[in-house]
Formats: C-alpha cells, sequence, structure tokens
C-alpha cells in the first residue's frame, strides 16, 4: 500500500461570525491511500483539523499525518487505535479505507440517499454579525425553503439578538419555523441561567453549549434547572475513553448531545457517544464542522443510515468559493444526493 496526505485551504465566500471570532478561511487535509499504486484505485478521506478547536489542533499534525502515510500497512483499526488523541485523523483514516473498499469512492454507505430516493432534513445557519447581516440571513434562508434555523448567538449585544429571534416569531411560530440557537461558549456561568430563561420565551427548541466547555459541576446544575433544552457541543471534544464519555454524560444529564465526527474520533466516535446517549435517553444530532464537500458527503452518507429524524446540521458545503463540485445540494430545507452530478475532486 502507498499513502499520500496533501493540505488543502477552504475559503469562506463571506467571513463567518461565530463568538470565538470571524472566519475568512479554513485549512483542512486530505489522506489518498492507494491498494497498488500503478492501478491507480484510491481511496480518500478529509483529516478536518478545525484551529483553535479541535483537540488535534497541535504543532505535530503534520508529523503524525506523515507517519500515518509511512505507516499505512497497518491496516485501520491499528492505526484507529494509535490515533487516539488525532480524532480529525482518525475520521480521515475510516473514510479512506472505505472509500478504497467501493466501486465509486464517494459512495461510502450505499442508502436510498446516495440513490437520490430520500433526503436528510437539515437546519439553515445563521451566523453572527450586525442586526442587518443576521436580518438578511435569516430572510434568505426562509426563501429558501428551511423550517428549522441555527442562530449562533454571544457575539453582539445579546439584547439586539432576543430582538431578532422576537421579530422572528411574531411572523412563524414554533411549528412554522424551529428556532435552534448556539452561544459557542460564549455566557458567563452566573448570569447563564437567566439568559436561559428570557431565551426560553422565544419558544426555542433548544441552545448548544451555552457556556465554556470543561464546567461539568456549573453545566450538569444549568441542565438541572434550565428551561430551555441543552445540547452539548464543544463539551465532548478531547473525551476519548468510553468510560469518560460515560461519566460526562450521566453527570451533566443534557437534553441533547452534537455529534462532529471531525472533532470526535469518527464513525467510531459517533457510535460511542450514540451508545451512551441511548442508554441514558439523550437525544442527539449529527453536524459538520467546515468540511470540504469530502468530509461532508461521509458524514451525510453516515449520518443517513443513522436514520435519525432530527434536522441535521448538514448545510456548510455552500459556505466555500473554492469547494469541489460534487452531487450534495440543499433544496427546500433537505440535502440531496444527485449520482448524475459528477464530483471533481482537484488539488
Amino acid at each position: 500500500m502507498h499513502a499520500q496526505f496533501k493540505k488543502y485551504i477552504l475559503n469562506f465566500k463571506l467571513p463567518a461570525g461565530t463568538s470565538r471570532g470571524v472566519l475568512k478561511t479554513k485549512e483542512t487535509y486530505f489522506l489518498i491511500i492507494y491498494k497498488d499504486y500503478k492501478d491507480g484505485k484510491k481511496g480518500i478521506g478529509e483529516c478536518g483539523l478545525f484551529k483553535g478547536l479541535s483537540i488535534d489542533d497541535r504543532p505535530d499534525y503534520e508529523d503524525k499525518l506523515q507517519w500515518v502515510c509511512d505507516h499505512i500497512q497497518l491496516g485501520k483499526e491499528t492505526l484507529h487505535n494509535e490515533l487516539g488523541e488525532f480524532p480529525s485523523i482518525q475520521f480521515g483514516i475510516e473514510q479512506a479505507f472505505l472509500s478504497l473498499q467501493k466501486d465509486d469512492p464517494f459512495v461510502l454507505f450505499p442508502s436510498d440517499f446516495t440513490e437520490n430516493k430520500n433526503a436528510i432534513s437539515i437546519n439553515g445557519l445563521i451566523w453572527m454579525g450586525d442586526a442587518t447581516f443576521m436580518k438578511n440571513q435569516i430572510k434568505n434562508k426562509l426563501e429558501e425553503g428551511f423550517t428549522t434555523l441555527k442562530l449562533k448567538i454571544g457575539a453582539i449585544d445579546f439584547n439586539t439578538e432576543i430582538d431578532l429571534i422576537r421579530s422572528i416569531r411574531k411572523e412563524y411560530t414554533s411549528k412554522e419555523i424551529e428556532i435552534r440557537v448556539d452561544a459557542n461558549g460564549a455566557f458567563d456561568p452566573e448570569d447563564a441561567l437567566e439568559k436561559l430563561k428570557v431565551l426560553s420565551d422565544l419558544d426555542l427548541h433548544s441552545i448548544e453549549q451555552p457556556i465554556k466547555a470543561g464546567q461539568w459541576e456549573s453545566m450538569a446544575e444549568l441542565c438541572a434547572k434550565t428551561p430551555l433544552p441543552i445540547a452539548l457541543d464543544e463539551e465532548l471534544i478531547g473525551i476519548f475513553s468510553y468510560e469518560d464519555k460515560e461519566s460526562l454524560l450521566e453527570a451533566i444529564k443534557p437534553k441533547f448531545i452534537i455529534l462532529k465526527p471531525s472533532l470526535i474520533g469518527g464513525f467510531q466516535g459517533c457510535e460511542d457517544w450514540i451508545s451512551i446517549a441511548t442508554q441514558n435517553d439523550i437525544g442527539w444530532w449529527i453536524t459538520s464542522a467546515l468540511e470540504s464537500n469530502v468530509g461532508l458527503n461521509a458524514i451525510a452518507q453516515y449520518t443517513f443510515v443513522k436514520n435519525n429524524m432530527l434536522p441535521q446540521g448538514l448545510g456548510t458545503g455552500s459556505l466555500f468559493s473554492n469547494n469541489f463540485n460534487s452531487p450534495l445540494f440543499v433544496d427546500q430545507g433537505h440535502l440531496y444526493y444527485d449520482s448524475q452530478i459528477p464530483w471533481n475532486f482537484n488539488l
């Protein structure tokens, strides 16, 4: 076997505002493996490093990728087990080996989704910005047919954000438009509960990560007292062992967890969290983490076969000006896969 990796910089069409700052580019890596270099058949996986958020945002990241390439003959299981502290590389390895096994390197989980017989319900993502910018995004998403919106909050004045959400509620009930908010840990533990009470009056579905990760006691207290369902997101990052995952969910008792394969160890990481969540009556959905269409494609296909009926967070493919043309497309708040549209994976 032979393997190589390549770095690729994705460029945002518009700056993407989060509580951690404004994103203009997103770097990612592709792992490409060949069973026999001469016949040209290859497997492709995306290692979606997320600077500033991934636990594997480390100086030795490329060294570890090179180590994987040098030891690719060890196989998927051994490599996966050796890379516990590099969840995005684990995910890239899973994709690449699955891809190599398939007749079509981009159809990893054949299903009604990949045959364009069914689609995945997704939320429309509203990035942070000033009130006018956010209002325009909301208007566009509603015109595009989305019935679930996810608003990034926590970067501008809280009252302004409340007014924005209230303006949606004046026109649409919660049965017509479901609203999720994501604070990305922006609230202080001291006043988080009061803010959750204000938000709960707006008939929201849930809030993701109201306070920063790692404050288990404060988060557990919030989950016990909140009038608004809490979903853990960043809280799951860096929790490696099955036992520690059990401890986290049993201690905090959230209503939901958000699974981002690039940040939690790929499909195997998702399987662990889903198993524990199910045992503890905790809901979940899956979200992409600004991967290119290669990683998004893998996540979407996996998500479909998990039969989760909640709207998923998989609408990020159109964010980049230099993404790869793919069969993925969004229509009326759903993600589709049209195999008649060719891939153009050109690095």
